[in-house]
């Protein structure tokens, strides 16, 4: 597994807001080392055993922590990743509509701590066996040999369900967010994945706009000694046409299923045409 393992000991950044409390209780039941809450005003108490803290400083103080789930709403994101990213490795941002000057500012400052960051917009990270940092839902997933790549939650939960049906488990699956400005990229987690001796392939699920996935196949062709097998979301988009996330926007030729077809293909990386190919196309690559 990449990013969560049996070291990682997280933090809930908006652990009392609706969405923090219900996804909270969620990841410790699936046994997520969740060591900590951050809620400001709110120092003192706790949430289902939880210590709740009123600032980071406070927190890191206090508890040994070395990750961060955040919660909090988009206008005051920046200021919780600044935080998380000041005094942790990993942070892990769920909110969604962030300006993008802010994750600018986010992945600026990140890049300068040399703190791991996943999201925006992202459903987070989940390994099996081991816990997750985000929203899925646990039980489409179990503990395997395949890593799982994606900009989409949905396409994330759908083809990782038909894995898991087929009787073929995951190592970490990882939503790297589906805004125009996020934290690790595909090529970041795909080295991760190259280099992990529970990885054995893995799926990379991108869709339509930008070039993330075009810059995935020329690292695949040069650096990836493990089997790679995707599925591009967006066939029938039109041009110009923004097709639910903010970064999946094609403008002329770039972006656009064809172009990331082309590049993997290049990169010896089959390409279903539909989530239902991709166990068949796995089981011809391992």
């Amino acid at each position: 597994m990449i990013l969560l393992n049996e070291d990682t000991k997280c933090l809930v950044q908006g652990i009392t807001g609706k969405q923090g409390s219900f996804h909270t209780e969620q990841m410790l039941k699936y046994n997520t080392n969740i060591v900590a809450g951050l809620t400001p005003g709110k120092g003192g108490q706790d949430f289902l055993g939880v210590p709740i803290f009123n600032s980071m400083e406070e927190a890191v103080e206090n508890v040994d922590v070395n990750a961060s789930i955040i919660f909090v709403p988009a206008r005051f994101a920046k200021d919780a990743a600044f935080e998380a990213i000041r005094h942790l490795d990993l942070v892990v941002i769920i909110s969604e509509h962030i300006p993008v000057h802010d994750s600018m500012k986010i992945m600026e400052y990140a890049k300068q701590m040399d703190t791991t960051v996943i999201g925006p917009n992202t459903p987070g990270i989940i390994s099996p066996g081991i816990g997750k940092l985000g929203i899925m839902p646990t039980h489409i997933f179990r503990e395997g040999n395949v890593g799982v790549i994606s900009r989409s939650g949905t396409l994330t939960y759908e083809i990782a369900s038909e894995l898991t049906n087929a009787g073929i488990g995951q190592s970490t699956a990882v939503g790297i967010g589906g805004d125009p400005v996020t934290g690790n990229n595909y090529v970041d987690i795909l080295k991760r994945f190259e280099k992990d001796d529970q990885t054995d392939a893995v799926v990379l699920i991108g869709e339509i706009g930008g070039n993330a996935e075009e810059r995935a196949g020329k690292f695949i062709e040069e650096e990836m000694s493990k089997p790679v097998v995707s599925y591009i979301a967006g066939r029938t988009a039109p041009p110009g046409k923004r097709m639910g996330h903010a970064g999946a926007i094609i403008q002329g030729e770039s972006g656009t299923v064809a172009s990331k077809t082309k590049a993997l293909n290049e990169a010896g990386v089959e390409v279903a045409k539909k989530p239902s190919e991709i166990v068949d196309l796995l089981k011809k690559v391992m």
